[in-house]
């Protein structure tokens, strides 16, 4: 690799600004220069009246060579070649210039003079040329730096396409060994999922079968416990009614015993004589004993005497003689129902 192709394309473009400041500044110097050093020889040999016009010839020929100067430049930078003609021009307007400058002192014969005023236009004509092979010489560098860095772009490619194909084999293998190993997994997850299926199937059956069971011991528990609550009510309604039918019957010896009392204390009252042998008994104010008082209420008939009479005849209170005479009455009922 030459010098040139380690430029960075940034130093190139900076020496080729470089390059065109300093032929512009060369190029205004020498115009400039050539004006004023021009101008007073064109107006000695200009016919009176028209000195005005002297200064038209050295900008007429520094616009040629700045046109030159321009044009090269642009057709350099393309790569190209002008051909002949604009070297005719260049060589002619850098001539014309350089006569121009240095024909004052000619003709005075001042050789000091002839060369001070010849440095310009030399100049101008050196740093056109100079730049125009500087400017070439540029283009074929960049030239020969594109293709090297193409070349270096296209190898670079290729092995870049290479490493992609590599690694695509690679992602390709990579991805087939994934495959297969995903193929082996969701095979050995099949399996396993159909023998856990089974297995939760065979629970499942087991559960549902000891749910029956269960359900078939709760069923018969709640048999069970409904006819154990049926037997309890029906038995629970039994004692109910035995109880209501004592109690009415309590109900019904209480009331033939009242009803009696009062019939008698009427007939009493009306007769104005008591029944000495009905109140015949121990005293009221006398407790009998209880097997004696039992006795005594057995001696008397259904309604013959009432509670009270009994209660005070025996001393006994008066619900205790109605127990009595209740329980006298229920063992009478079951001896009539054997007759």
């Amino acid at each position: 690799m030459s010098a040139l192709d380690s430029l960075s394309p940034e130093q190139i473009r900076s020496a080729e600004k470089t390059l065109s400041y300093g032929t512009w500044a060369i190029t205004a110097g020498a115009v400039l220069f050539s004006v004023l050093t021009v101008t007073p020889l064109v107006e000695r040999v200009t016919p009176d009246g028209w000195t005005g016009t002297a200064p038209i010839l050295p900008l007429v020929v520094d616009t040629a060579v700045v046109i030159v100067v321009r044009l090269d430049a642009t057709v350099a930078r393309l790569g190209g070649t002008s051909g002949a003609w604009p070297a005719v021009l260049r060589w002619m307007t850098g001539l014309m210039t350089l006569l121009l400058n240095i024909g004052d002192s000619a003709l005075d014969g001042d050789a000091v003079g002839v060369a001070v005023h010849s440095v310009a236009p030399l100049l101008l004509i050196v740093t056109a040329e100079a730049g125009l092979a500087y400017r070439r010489a540029i283009n074929r560098a960049i030239e020969r730096i594109e293709r090297s860095r193409a070349a270096e772009s296209k190898e670079r490619e290729q092995q870049e396409r290479a490493d992609r194909e590599r690694e695509q084999q690679q992602a390709r293998d990579h991805a087939e060994k994934v495959d297969r190993e995903r193929a082996d997994r969701e095979a050995s997850e099949r399996a396993a999922e159909r023998e856990h299926t089974a297995r939760m199937e065979r629970e499942r059956q087991d559960r549902a079968a000891e749910e029956r069971r269960e359900q078939r011991e709760y069923e018969e528990r709640v048999r069970r416990d409904e006819q154990q609550r049926q037997d309890a009510e029906r038995r629970e309604q039994r004692e109910q009614a035995e109880c209501s039918r004592l109690e009415q019957q309590a109900r019904n010896v209480l009331s033939i015993a009242s009803r009696a009392a009062v019939e008698r204390e009427s007939v009493n009252t009306v007769n104005g004589a008591v029944n000495t042998a009905v109140n015949s008994g121990p005293t009221p104010d006398k407790k009998m004993p209880e097997s004696d008082a039992r006795s005594y209420l057995r001696s008397f008939g259904e309604g013959e005497k009432s509670v009270r009479q009994l209660a005070e005849e025996t001393g006994w209170s008066v619900g205790w003689v109605a127990n009595r005479l209740r329980e006298s009455a229920e063992d009478s009922e079951p001896a009539e129902a054997a007759v």
